[in-house]
């Protein structure tokens, strides 16, 4: 199983950061290439590039800040996990975004896409 972490320090309180990614379903208002999320119970169905991409809910957290979630349908994955993680870090925030996928070439892909999903979060909450 491959292993990746994304990471980025954000100009704000992480209970600032956390109120934006700790919202599972409004992915939409700030990662690049969604369109839409629906919520289902645990699952959020994204539309993006043309697909839908379905989303599990594992474990949200809001005294650690820790979100945790797997695609169960919609590309070919055998596994998935994604954890998102929102600490202090002096007066700002430090996000880390950790993937953990099967098959490993899928690896590579997922932490680029975590990374600039890192950046367009911070351009977001950027004053």
């Amino acid at each position: 199983m491959g292993k990746a972490r994304a990471q980025i320090e954000i100009g704000r309180t992480p209970d600032e950061v956390w109120a934006v990614v700790g919202d599972f379903g409004g992915i939409a208002g700030w990662m690049p290439g969604v369109e839409s999320c629906q919520l289902d119970g645990d699952d959020r169905v994204l539309a993006m590039m043309g697909m839908e991409i379905i989303e599990r809910l594992e474990r949200r957290d809001d005294d650690e800040r820790v979100l945790v979630y797997g695609i169960v349908g919609g590309v070919p994955v055998g596994n998935h996990t994604a954890t998102i993680t929102v600490v202090p870090e002096g007066t700002t925030a430090r996000v880390t975004w950790d993937v953990e996928v099967e098959p490993d070439e899928m690896t590579d892909m997922m932490h680029q896409v975590y990374q600039q999903s890192l950046q367009a979060l911070k351009d977001h909450l950027s004053p």
